[in-house]
């Protein structure tokens, strides 16, 4: 057992969707010297994703949440004054609202030419985006232990992040049907229970030498053991429109995991639950967000979300003030209260439509908001 302080360092991924200012479609062929000048700008940080409409930004390894927020901030600010330069703009969410998948171009790179060759039509509809958290754990079966407790709490990290509720030109009905989407990948969804180190990787290694996975990174569970870092990797969320919200994610992620050692600290733990029952609470939140409540497997009924994040709230507030996050823990409030970005993308759509806009000038009007609601950093 783990006995010295785990570092709980903080770093943050985010893919966003290049549109164009004029057509609001995606923009699928962005001029090569666009990634070259943000390679330059962000010292590698800002690169090409899947397709060549996508962009990733990932922050330095980070001691708190405001280093992290303020990394962030920087990043999307490079992403957003560059792409203007060509004009198009970033969207920080995890759909676009009309473009279709069949017309993206893939990145003409080793990893994604193999990936498309072997998921085909699945991978071709991966015009999706997420946010991306690594909390530092520097110790192999720990990571393992708080891997299996705390994918508990990935539905409701899910439910606080939806912003992927239009899938090309038509309303979903679903909050995330990015997770829609990426289920048709395989290695995907919530991450199996093993007992130790040891135990995930003689599972994952009978992938790796029968040459199923070159290497563990081709695993895409909602949380993952990260390949390339000492880190829990949580995948589940969609990308946040919001900074704000994206950084007070990423504060919930690591108040948590503190929380959950303390737990081990004491020789307690979250109670272990099947997939059955957790994959409930997983459907209920990329159906209904924060809308029709989440199921309390220890209650044994549906919870009101709000009730659950006060609850939420209360169990890691400890951990905040350790972490030096608690506005970050409070003002999770404001997402219930205003509404994660699929609730705001609906209600644009909604309005634009009741002003007499067509279906596709209401869904360029919900591109609009997008673009300028990434740009408030």
């Amino acid at each position: 057992m783990a006995t010295r302080e785990p570092p709980l360092t903080l770093g943050i991924e985010e893919e966003y969707l290049l549109v164009d200012r004029d057509t609001r479609a995606v923009a699928s062929e962005p001029p090569a010297s666009l990634f070259a000048d943000l390679h330059e700008r962000t010292s590698g940080r800002a690169f090409p994703e899947f397709l060549r409409s996508q962009v990733e930004v990932a922050t330095p390894v980070c001691r708190t949440v405001s280093d992290a927020r303020r990394e962030l901030g920087e990043l999307r600010r490079a992403v957003i004054e560059e792409s203007a330069k060509h004009g198009l703009a970033p969207i920080a969410a995890s759909s676009h609202p009309f473009s279709l998948s069949s017309r993206q171009r893939r990145t003409d790179k080793e990893r994604y030419i193999a990936l498309l060759e072997e998921m085909q039509g699945a991978a071709r509809r991966m015009m999706i985006c997420g946010l991306h958290v690594h909390v530092g754990l520097d110790d192999d079966d720990l990571r393992i232990d708080l891997l299996n407790q705390l994918k508990y709490f990935l539905p409701h990290m899910l439910a606080l992040s939806c912003s992927s509720p239009f899938w090309e030109g038509e309303r979903t009905g679903l909050m995330s049907f990015r997770l829609m989407v990426f289920n048709g990948v395989p290695r995907t969804g919530l991450p199996e229970q093993f007992s130790s180190w040891g135990e995930y990787r003689r599972h994952t290694d009978v992938l790796v030498e029968t040459g199923v996975i070159a290497d563990t990174s081709r695993i895409w569970w909602d949380l993952r053991p990260s390949l390339r870092y000492p880190t829990l990797e949580t995948r589940v969320m969609d990308c946040c429109t919001s900074l704000e919200d994206s950084v007070r994610l990423a504060a919930l992620n690591q108040c948590l995991l503190r929380m959950l050692y303390r737990l081990r600290r004491a020789n307690q733990r979250w109670r272990m639950y099947s997939h059955l029952l957790l994959g409930e609470n997983r459907w209920r939140a990329m159906r209904y967000s924060s809308d029709a409540g989440l199921l309390d497997l220890g209650q044994r009924r549906i919870v009101p979300f709000a009730e659950l994040l006060e609850e939420l709230i209360a169990l890691v507030r400890e951990d905040a003030e350790a972490l030096g996050c608690s506005g970050e823990i409070e003002g999770l409030r404001e997402i219930l209260a205003r509404g994660t970005s699929a609730h705001r993308q609906l209600a644009v759509h909604r309005r634009a439509l009741e002003s007499g806009a067509s279906e596709q000038e209401a869904l360029e009007a919900v591109v609009d908001w997008l673009i300028e609601e990434t740009a408030r950093t």
